[in-house]
C-alpha cells in the first residue's frame, strides 16, 4: 500500500473591506508613514468592523470559498482545525462556530493556540488525520481579529497588526505530493516577552485588569525580531537540508508575514531570492494565524503541480517552526 500524505486541494483566503492606513495611524498615534514603512514595511491593514463580529466571521468565507473551488459540500468535511488566538469566545471553539455556521453537520473541531506560528501547527496537526486513513476531507484555516487585542494608543504594537483568514482543504494523496516534512518548535521563556498578560486563568478580566490594559497584546521588539529572525531562518534551513533541497529546489518560501526585514532575513538566510518569496505585508500587516495561507491564497494561480513550498513562521510564546510541501495540482487549471 502506498503512504498516505495530506495534500492541499483547495486554498481560500478573506479579508475585511475596511483599509486602516499608515495616514490613519498618524492621527491616533505618534509616528509616521516613513517611520512605519522603514521598520515593517507595512502601508495599509484591514481591520473588521461592526458589532458582534468575531474571528468565526471571517473563517466562514474562507470555508464557503474552499468548498465551492473543490465542488464540495460543507456536509463532507470530516474535521475543521482553526489556528487563532482571538476566538469567538473563551469557549466552545471557534471552530465549533464556524462549522454551525457553514453546516458541515458532520465535522467535528477544535481550535489551535500558537499565535503566528498557528497555521503552521494545526496544518501538520490535520495531516496526521489523514495520514490516518481514517478521515478524507480536513479543512485549515488560521484566522485572526487582532484588532481585539490591539491597543490603538501603542504605536510599537498598533502599526504591526490587522485582521484576515485563509485555508486550506487536505485530503489524501498516495503520489507523493502534499505536507512532506515539518520543524515546529516552541520556547514558553519567549513567553515574557510576547503575550497578552490577562484574560486567561492567571489573571482573569477585572475592573483592574482593564484599566491597567493588561488585554491588549505586548510586545518587546527587539527581542522577539532577534529570535524570530534566527529561529525563522534556521528552521527553514533544517527542513531545507533534511530533504537535500537546494535554494533553487525551491519554487516559492511561503513567510509569516510579521515584519519585512525578519522575512528577507530569513530568505537570505536560505538563499531564496526575492522574486521567489511571497510577500504581502504591505498590504495586510501581520494577521498572526492568517498570514501564511493568505498567501497561498493570493499566489495560488502561479503555483504548479510538484513545485517546492518552504512555509516558516515565528510567534509568541515563542512558537516557530517551517514545513516542506509539493504542490498537489496544477492551480491554473483549477
Amino acid at each position: 500500500m502506498s503512504k498516505i500524505t495530506a495534500a492541499i486541494t483547495a486554498v481560500g483566503g478573506y479579508v475585511p473591506d475596511y483599509v486602516l492606513t499608515n495616514q490613519e495611524l498618524e492621527k491616533l498615534v505618534e509616528t509616521t508613514d516613513e517611520w512605519i514603512m522603514t521598520r515593517t514595511g507595512i502601508k495599509e491593514r484591514r481591520i473588521l468592523k461592526g458589532e458582534g463580529k468575531g474571528t468565526s466571521e471571517l473563517c466562514v468565507p474562507v470555508a464557503l470559498e474552499i468548498c465551492k473551488k473543490r465542488g464540495i459540500s460543507p456536509e463532507e468535511i470530516d474535521l475543521l482545525i482553526v489556528a487563532t488566538v482571538t476566538p469567538d469566545m473563551v469557549f466552545p471553539a471557534t471552530a465549533n462556530v464556524v462549522t454551525d455556521k457553514i453546516g458541515a453537520k458532520n465535522a467535528f473541531g477544535f481550535d489551535i493556540g500558537a499565535a503566528c506560528s498557528g497555521f503552521l501547527y494545526a496544518l501538520d496537526t490535520g495531516s496526521k488525520f489523514i495520514e490516518s486513513g481514517k478521515y478524507k476531507k480536513v479543512m485549515v484555516i488560521g484566522a485572526d481579529k487582532m484588532s481585539s487585542i490591539i491597543d490603538y494608543t501603542d504605536r510599537t504594537t498598533c502599526i504591526i497588526f490587522g485582521d484576515g483568514a485563509g485555508g486550506v482543504l487536505l485530503e489524501p494523496n498516495t503520489e507523493g505530493f502534499g505536507l512532506i516534512d515539518s520543524v515546529l518548535k516552541s520556547d514558553g521563556h519567549g513567553r515574557e516577552f510576547l503575550n497578552m498578560k490577562a484574560g486567561g486563568s492567571n489573571y482573569p478580566a477585572s475592573a483592574e485588569t482593564v484599566a491597567n490594559r493588561q488585554h491588549y497584546v505586548f510586545q518587546e521588539g527587539k527581542t522577539v525580531f532577534k529570535y524570530a529572525v534566527a529561529n525563522m531562518a534556521d528552521a527553514a534551513r533544517t527542513i531545507m537540508d533534511r530533504n537535500q533541497l537546494t535554494a533553487d529546489d525551491v519554487a516559492w518560501l511561503v513567510p509569516h508575514q510579521a515584519n519585512l526585514r525578519i522575512i528577507s532575513a530569513t530568505a537570505d538566510h536560505m538563499g531564496v531570492p526575492k522574486e521567489k518569496t511571497m510577500i504581502n505585508i504591505h498590504r495586510y500587516g501581520n494577521t498572526t494565524a492568517g498570514t501564511i495561507p493568505l498567501c497561498l491564497w493570493e499566489w495560488e494561480s502561479q503555483l504548479n503541480k510538484g513545485d517546492n513550498l518552504i512555509l516558516a513562521a515565528f510567534g509568541g510564546g515563542f512558537t516557530w517552526g517551517a514545513s516542506y510541501i509539493k504542490w498537489a495540482y496544477d492551480s491554473k487549471k483549477a
